[in-house]
């Protein structure tokens, strides 16, 4: 047995890829609910309701989606680049500790700063910090051939422990009775509501502006032909007369600023500052947001609101019928893989051979 690729794409197999992806995960996870001996109709209707069956339901929903559409981007960008970005957790807060350190501890100092100059300098911090710890990761990557999987990985570790220091030491809250948490964003430099009386903040405009952005850039500009072409074949890339090392280069500056940016997002939409649970897990689940959209920047928005509903109504539906709330997780695992495998059977075909 074997897989030949297909000699061309058929319309059909494209189409019926992702139904197939989706009808495979609904049936795991009804077996999920089914092993859990709940009513499968009433757990999923719950989950739905929980998650879209509301204004305060999609409040919430796009609330949570605002930092997995911004850490979706960062993964998408670096992985059309075939720079495997898995450090997104480590460089959101990275981002936020730098929004936090200017427009909270430098910002509170006393000195006349203009509100719309701190602002611009809180973002633009938290989107340096961001790039700069993706900055290393890349380069050992292209000069020296280091496995930036390990290295990104490990450096999430690194800025958590860094955060826990940073948190317990010279960020620390005076005025938290201990808890370990960072000193307060100026409340002029927060993010405004979108809807009176939830958590939406303003912050999706700029998720979506910047999916826009993106996508713009990597489809109509020479720097988005230049990070398609490095990620489908250096070789080939560098034939063609790519500089491979600095694409890879303004790649990471890109996608480390995007990840960034989503900590400070984070702190000055919702938050208000710095705690160790900040991020359950926003930077690794990027990485199948970015997945299931097919690395596209506009797809991301829409997978970063689906996998959100998934994980609202989680909460609601656990509550109503006593379904675990990590089945939200396991669906999510069970449909990028449905993805990954329904997009390689529309692409390649198993033959069987005989000795």
């Amino acid at each position: 047995m074997r897989l030949e690729k297909r000699p061309s794409l058929s319309r059909t197999a494209l189409l019926a890829a992702p139904l197939c992806a989706l009808a495979a995960t609904l049936v795991v996870a009804a077996l999920l609910v089914m092993w859990a001996g709940k009513p499968v109709g009433q757990t999923f209707a719950l989950l739905v309701q929980g998650g879209f069956g509301s204004k305060f339901a999609w409040s919430e929903t796009l609330t949570r989606a605002i930092p997995l559409v911004l850490t979706g981007l960062a993964v998408a960008v670096a992985f059309r680049a075939r720079l495997f970005n898995i450090g997104a957790e480590g460089q959101l807060y990275a981002g936020a500790l730098a929004a936090v350190a200017v427009g909270g501890m430098h910002g509170g100092t006393g000195l006349d700063w203009p509100m719309p100059l701190l602002f611009v300098l809180t973002m633009l911090a938290a989107a340096v910090a961001g790039a700069l710890m993706l900055l290393g990761p890349a380069l050992l990557k292209a000069r020296l051939g280091v496995d930036e999987v390990v290295t990104t990985l490990l450096l999430n570790f690194i800025a958590a422990l860094a955060v826990s220091a940073l948190l317990d030491g010279p960020m620390k809250d005076p005025t938290a009775l201990g808890w370990p948490q960072s000193v307060a964003l100026l409340p002029d430099l927060e993010l405004s509501r979108l809807l009176e009386g939830t958590r939406l903040h303003t912050g999706l405009v700029w998720a979506a502006a910047l999916a826009v952005l993106l996508w713009l850039v990597l489809e109509r500009t020479v720097l988005g032909f230049d990070i398609r072409a490095t990620g489908a074949n250096p070789k080939a890339a560098r034939f063609a007369g790519v500089g491979t090392l600095g694409t890879i280069v303004v790649t990471a500056l890109i996608s480390g600023g995007i990840a960034g940016l989503a900590g400070a997002i984070e702190v000055a939409g919702r938050a208000g500052y710095v705690t160790l649970d900040l991020s359950p897990g926003y930077g690794y689940t990027g990485i199948v947001i970015a997945m299931l959209a097919g690395l596209r920047p506009l797809g991301v928005l829409a997978s970063a609101v689906l996998v959100a509903g998934i994980q609202v109504g989680a909460d609601s539906m656990s509550r109503s019928v006593g379904v675990p709330t990590y089945i939200a997780d396991v669906i999510v695992a069970a449909a990028l893989v449905a993805v990954l495998v329904a997009s390689l059977m529309a692409q390649y075909r198993i033959q069987w051979r005989t000795r």
